[in-house]
């Protein structure tokens, strides 16, 4: 939807943040702040031995360490799947032959246009990582299972993360057009 009219306060490497005039659906009229995000895609990647990568990520602005799925920011024109894979490799060292679409979940949608790409891999194999060197991460495997117990115990605090692993886990059914087969 397109604001009546748009404030620009501040535009980063990342984000953008305007007031947006709207009106909304019961014809009051408002202004919004809105944070304006690319977006992103996060992948649950489970071997054969049913463990899942999971990353043990420093984040500064949640205050510490978090359990997180490899994920990264949408690059301009770049398809979700595709960041998926780059991520993967990039923060996990791993790649994978097979792909489904797990559907996708909305951050913050108060304030936030972020929009997240969630995929099941299988059929992983090892390639070289690359992070970057504000990236904080180590890489870990982890059963499905315990996975997600810790999404519903709270130990995993990050939403793309409960998210991806109990759709992965409890069946999200397929998202139309994105099942991927044979990636190399």
């Amino acid at each position: 939807m397109k604001p009546d009219h748009e404030t620009l306060h501040f535009s980063g490497r990342v984000i953008r943040v305007t007031t947006d005039e709207v009106l909304l659906p019961n014809g009051h009229r408002t202004l919004l702040e809105v944070v304006h995000h690319p977006g992103g895609a996060a992948t649950v990647a489970l071997d054969e031995e049913g463990c899942v990568c999971l990353l043990r990520q420093y984040r500064y602005v949640a205050g510490g360490w978090l359990w997180e799925l490899p994920a990264g920011k949408l690059e301009p024109d770049e398809p979700p799947l595709l960041t998926a894979q780059r991520e993967l490799a990039e923060e996990a060292g791993l790649k994978a032959r097979e792909w489904l679409g797990l559907g996708e979940c909305l951050s913050s949608p108060g304030v936030f246009t972020e929009r997240l790409h969630l995929y099941l891999a299988t059929g992983i194999e090892r390639v070289s990582s690359a992070h970057e060197r504000a990236e904080v991460i180590e890489v870990h495997r982890v059963p499905l299972e315990e996975a997600c117990r810790w999404a519903l115990d709270g130990t995993i605090t990050d939403a793309k993360t409960v998210i991806g692993l109990l759709r992965a886990r409890y069946g999200a059914p397929p998202v139309p057009g994105t099942e991927v087969a044979g990636i190399p």
